[in-house]
């Protein structure tokens, strides 16, 4: 079998309401994919991490600087061609978007290995760990709002989650220090203080900042306190770690297993969190996954994309281990879109693929098929409705 080409579909559509975290604010949803074709006619489908115009400069080296190395090559020597493509880029593209590029490709390739044996992806990557996979869900996005009326809002939403079966929730910050505790104290009186509850900075602090809601997220019993600071910045990360209570959690702006490696030894992070779409793909994963358990460090994917993104990391969840093993163990989570309804994710696959209604029927868990590969297939009409070829 050979790869004969690579396509790469960049997908968007606007928003009804604009949505941001500590970083920007945005109007459109955007999902990058990828589409690997063989030979045999088996076609692989993976997804690239980036947003925005990140994704149409992601597609430009998906199909005009990583395609021309692989097309010809054995689609099944996953291992050989991460490492051909690396090894090339790797004077340039050691991290970001050409990371994130080749991470769609070899997703793409995994599915690949998938359709061609008859075999679902997680029992590729080891088997079934976990008959079900407990779901949280992220929103309460920031918005072009004063505190008050956000704390009103998020309010209201994390009523909503909750009702919905959702076994834990997160919420954005990053207005400033007492802005977002104040945020984090109406959720928690909301929710109950029983309620699993985590807060996502996307790196908005220095470390002063940082300790200053550490310490406060410290008596609200927050389960993680995510990127409080630049991924860059392991000294700050490691400072946080040793000086508040609140688990630490980051790791979806790094890459490879090589600033992995980085990252867990200079004791960074209490959670670990993966992002398979960008860190390399499945090939990539699985080391990340090895070192992060070789160190008893908890992994909780990060997930952000479509239904593919989904699917794939509900395979990788359902093969991961326990850490630590027990009888009651703390089980990973699977990462869910719960803001404004995303059509890339209820719309795009061609199969019956609702992890809402799993969530809600199965009291906050979720499972996945055993179709071959990860399980799903992109909609062509759909992608040709929204593709944009900027």
């Amino acid at each position: 079998m050979k790869i004969t080409s690579i396509k790469s579909h960049v997908l968007r559509y606007e928003l009804d309401s604009e949505l941001g975290y500590s970083q920007q604010y945005y109007k459109h949803r955007t999902a990058h994919l990828v589409e690997v074709q063989t030979d045999e006619g088996i076609t692989g489908w993976g997804e690239c991490f980036g947003p925005g115009n990140i994704a149409l400069a992601n597609k430009y080296i998906v199909e005009k600087v990583i395609q021309p190395l692989v097309v010809g090559e054995d689609p099944l020597n996953k291992e050989y061609i991460w490492h051909k493509v690396y090894n090339l880029l790797r004077d340039s593209g050691q991290k970001g978007m050409p990371i994130q590029a080749l991470s769609g490709i070899d997703i793409a390739l995994w599915d690949i290995l998938g359709k061609k044996t008859k075999t679902p992806l997680y029992q590729l990557v080891g088997g079934k760990c976990n008959d079900q996979i407990p779901v949280y869900g992220y929103g309460m996005m920031l918005q072009k709002k004063s505190v008050d009326e956000l704390v009103e809002l998020f309010k209201e939403e994390a009523k909503q989650i909750k009702s919905k079966n959702f076994k834990a929730m997160k919420m954005k910050i990053g207005l400033g220090p007492k802005e977002d505790l104040k945020l984090v104290q109406a959720v928690r009186e909301v929710i109950g203080k029983d309620f699993k509850l985590m807060v996502d900075a996307n790196h908005a602090y220095n470390v002063n900042d940082a300790l200053y809601v550490g310490r406060g997220l410290d008596e609200l019993d927050i389960f993680w306190f995510e990127e409080p600071v630049a991924p860059e910045n392991y000294d700050g990360y490691k400072e946080l770690k040793q000086k508040i209570n609140t688990n630490i959690a980051g790791g979806e702006a790094e890459f490879t297993k090589y600033g992995w490696n980085e990252l867990i030894k200079n004791k960074c992070i209490d959670i670990a969190q993966p992002e398979v779409c960008g860190l390399g793909g499945i090939t990539e994963y699985l080391k990340v996954s090895a070192i992060a358990q070789a160190n008893f460090i908890p992994v909780i994917n990060h997930v952000w994309g479509s239904a593919v993104s989904i699917a794939v990391n509900l395979h990788l969840l359902t093969a991961q281990p326990d850490m630590p093993g027990g009888l009651f163990p703390s089980k990973s989570m699977l990462e869910f879109d719960t803001t404004e309804k995303n059509i890339f994710i209820t719309d795009l696959p061609q199969e019956d693929f609702s992890i809402l209604d799993q969530v809600k029927q199965n009291n906050g868990f979720a499972s996945i098929t055993d179709n071959p590969g990860i399980g799903i297939t992109p909609n062509e009409n759909f992608i040709k409705e929204f593709e944009v070829y900027e």
